[in-house]
């Protein structure tokens, strides 16, 4: 049986329309890149949670917004425990932020060995394993619509 992980996990997009990753490297399977986010902790709700790891992830404080997108996906966490994951996604579009960890875990130090800003060509062509292996398609789901500056 496996374990249920409710997750809230980041689209952060920057103005250039580039999409931050991160790259682990487990000991037991191949590099893979993923958006930040992780585990949403006993008694917080999702949106505690993404900004909370927004900030212990990418070192910036600030509110997610709302969810813009659920996944439930099975897959085998770092630390070996299968787990049916209820991931949660938050969008937050910036102008440009660089990534500087507030407070990443044990775990997290031992296996992250870099970020990237990604444009969606890049993601598509890119060699290593990216999740959500549907990111591109939930980059465009979760597009904020174009600001009309004419009428501000």
């Amino acid at each position: 049986m496996r374990a249920a992980r409710p997750a809230a996990r980041i689209l952060l997009v920057d103005s250039r329309g580039r999409t931050l990753l991160f790259r682990f490297t487990p000991a037991d399977r191949p590099p893979l890149w993923c958006t930040p986010g992780g585990a949403v902790d006993p008694g917080e709700s999702y949106a505690a949670a993404a900004r909370r790891e927004l900030w212990e992830e990418v070192g910036l404080d600030r509110d997610c917004g709302p969810e813009v997108a659920r996944r439930i996906v099975d897959f085998r966490t770092f630390e070996g425990v299968e787990v049916t994951a209820d991931e949660r996604y938050f969008r937050i579009d910036i102008d440009h932020f660089d990534v500087a960890p507030g407070a990443l875990t044990e775990l997290e130090r031992t296996l992250l060995v870099g970020h990237r800003w990604f444009s969606r060509n890049e993601i598509a062509a890119h060699d290593e394993v990216i999740y959500p292996a549907d990111l591109i398609a939930l980059l465009d789901a979760t597009e904020p619509p174009p600001r009309d500056d004419a009428h501000v």
